[in-house]
């Protein structure tokens, strides 16, 4: 009998687990032809979420948890945690009941016709507007700009094969981006499309911060433009400056008296100038950040707890 992992990553959910387990347990049993585990990873929750989940551990030894000793960031914990599970699949899935349960069985169907990822995309939202309109910005941006083939409103929640979870693993990276490596090195791969709903219940933890983090780490990893357009400006500014150079040392030789630049056009060029520089500047330091980030070789999370993971 096959063995269906579902991954759950949790930050101050507790409003939320305990029914979501109630809902993806209801979908695992369903699929009779399958054995399944509930593997629930939180991420440092201060509320009560991690009391809850250990009631459920307890009530159901299929149901397993790993509690993260600190918050190691939203893609590095379920990214971890995809490679914790035993199944013979790891379907994931948020927290929230924005990744709607209902999926798991057309998931699981469309595995079973051979594909080895098969995720979710979301064709429309019942979310902010403008958050919606935003992600699709950001993803027709990678799309467009990015070397690898990105996938439009898909958020890494779905279905992994075995297969390509040890392609995951053999990943030499300590913060790794899922949907950019299903991206780069994903394959056989079917979208399910949904309607995303609204939070069932609680606060999310996302705001612009994160949302920037997440952005410029997929950014600096999968594009150049940010380094290209620093170079073809620069090169710009570069010749506009050395036309001006010479036109100011001809003036200065010939004393044209017809020729003047204004002071404001002078001192609006030096400040346009010298505020890219500060521009591509930060730029760049993104890209030296993110390689730091990448070449530092720590371990993905450190664990404190793990329940159930010694039952059969």
């Amino acid at each position: 009998m096959k063995t269906i992992s579902v991954l759950v990553p949790t930050y101050n959910e507790e409003e939320n687990v305990c029914p979501l387990s109630k809902a993806i347990i209801g979908q695992m049993e369903s699929l009779k032809e399958y054995d399944y585990e509930l593997i629930f990873i939180d991420n440092d929750s201060h509320d009560s979420t991690r009391e809850k989940i250990r009631e459920l551990c307890s009530e159901n030894t299929k149901i397993k948890a790993i509690f993260n000793a600190k918050n190691f960031g939203q893609f590095n914990s379920p990214y971890y945690g995809i490679l914790q599970a035993n199944g013979d699949c790891v379907i994931a899935m948020c927290a929230d009941f924005q990744d709607p349960v209902e999926l798991i069985p057309q998931y699981v169907k469309a595995w079973e016709e051979g594909y080895k990822i098969v995720l979710g995309q979301k064709i429309s939202s019942k979310e902010s507007k403008m958050v919606y309109r935003f992600r699709q910005a950001y993803y027709r941006f990678m799309k467009k700009h990015s070397e690898i083939d990105f996938l439009e409103q898909v958020t890494g929640s779905g279905l992994y094969d075995r297969e390509f979870i040890e392609v995951m693993r053999k990943i030499d990276d300590s913060e790794p981006f899922l949907r950019g490596v299903v991206a780069e090195m994903g394959y056989n791969i079917k979208l399910i499309p949904y309607e995303q709903p609204k939070r069932r219940a609680g606060k999310s933890s996302n705001n612009i911060f994160k949302y920037y983090d997440g952005a410029v780490q997929s950014i600096t990893a999968y594009t150049k433009i940010g380094v290209r357009a620093a170079v073809v400006a620069g090169s710009i500014f570069t010749t506009l400056s050395v036309i001006s150079i010479i036109a100011t040392v001809a003036y200065k030789l010939l004393n044209w008296d017809s020729f003047s630049i204004s002071e404001y056009w002078i001192q609006l060029a030096i400040l346009l100038g010298t505020s890219l520089q500060i521009l591509f500047i930060g730029i760049v330091g993104e890209y030296v950040l993110d390689i730091n980030k990448h070449v530092r070789k720590r371990p993905l999370v450190v664990e404190s707890e793990r329940i159930n993971f010694n039952q059969n």
